[in-house]
């Protein structure tokens, strides 16, 4: 199975608002609630692909049971540990006669060092079945920015892929611990490599780059698709992938929804080609849904046809 592990779980609320403009009244069409974060959208993503897969992480207060009790509703297993702080809360405006979107995200709540002992105890026992634990998102208040680091080196222990999806110093810290893959989009990995990207060379040599900090296999997500460097039966391989064009609703979790797919077909013993088109294909679907981590497998059929994969030169 996989494992999602999500520090800083949200409940997350998203409202579409036609022609959005700040400082003016909107009526908005009727919100959709569901729990997020990085780590359970990957694990909704792969639920819907039918994937086994057990989200797990910190959840606190009526928020956090709420979050358990929506998870459990969508039939994703779970398996979080209690804290005595409040889970968070976000909200994200869709504006769909633009594309434009807004988040409103609370800041985490306290964690103690005892609480964050019985997490890595939990994922420890977790990961000893798992093909591979995701470890994602942003990390509460008071947590350690090489937390990650430490939760590395308990999946290894147990045998599992160690899959990074974060961002600033944790991503930093966690990519040094020489996880399996680490899948930030365009913005983190710029702030990883501590420049911006001008152009898709920029993207492509950024996979060397942080694959020189310790990670083994990159993919870094742009609005166009996927770059990825891959180690493949002792070779070294890089790829673009480009999504097609289509009219965007919402772009959140996305991202997500293209790392399950990835996956996913991964697990099942899909090769790197098969792997990528597969992953930016359901990242594409997503986005024609508001609810990250949300796709119609139907859907990413229909854009896996106009997905077109590029394999780069050897350097």
């Amino acid at each position: 199975m996989i494992v999602t592990v999500t520090p800083n779980a949200a409940l997350d609320k998203t409202i579409q608002v036609p022609s959005m403009q700040i400082g003016m009244r909107h009526r908005g069409a009727r919100g959709l609630v569901a729990p997020g974060g990085k780590g359970i959208n990957v694990a909704r993503a792969l639920r819907i692909m039918q994937e086994p897969v057990i989200a797990t992480g910190l959840k606190g207060g009526e928020t956090g049971s709420r979050i358990v009790r929506e998870l459990t509703l969508e039939g994703i297993l779970n398996d979080f540990v209690t804290i005595e702080g409040e889970s968070r809360s976000s909200t994200v405006l869709v504006d769909p006669t633009s594309g434009r979107q807004t988040e409103i995200i609370e800041n985490g709540p306290s964690v103690t060092t005892a609480e964050l002992e019985r997490l890595l105890e939990r994922l420890e026992y977790l990961a000893r079945d798992a093909y591979a634990v995701v470890l994602a998102g942003s990390l509460p208040r008071d947590v350690p920015e090489g937390w990650y680091a430490e939760a590395a080196k308990v999946v290894r222990r147990a045998g599992a892929q160690i899959v990074l999806d974060s961002e600033g110093d944790p991503l930093r810290q966690g990519v040094v611990a020489e996880p399996h893959l680490v899948a930030p989009n365009q913005r983190e990995a710029e702030e990883l490599v501590g420049h911006e990207f001008s152009g898709d060379a920029d993207v492509v040599d950024a996979l060397d780059e942080i694959a020189d900090m310790g990670a083994r296999n990159v993919l870094i997500t742009t609005e166009t698709g996927v770059a990825a460097l891959l180690r493949e039966g002792g070779q070294v391989r890089r790829f673009r992938v480009r999504a097609p064009r289509i009219d965007v609703l919402s772009t959140v979790g996305a991202g997500d929804a293209l790392l399950a797919g990835y996956l996913s077909s991964r697990l099942r013993g899909g090769s790197p080609e098969e792997a990528l088109l597969h992953g930016v294909a359901c990242g594409t679907a997503s986005t024609l849904l508001a609810g990250a981590g949300m796709y119609d497998p139907r859907e990413a059929k229909r854009q896996l046809a106009d997905t077109k994969l590029l394999e780069l030169s050897l350097r």
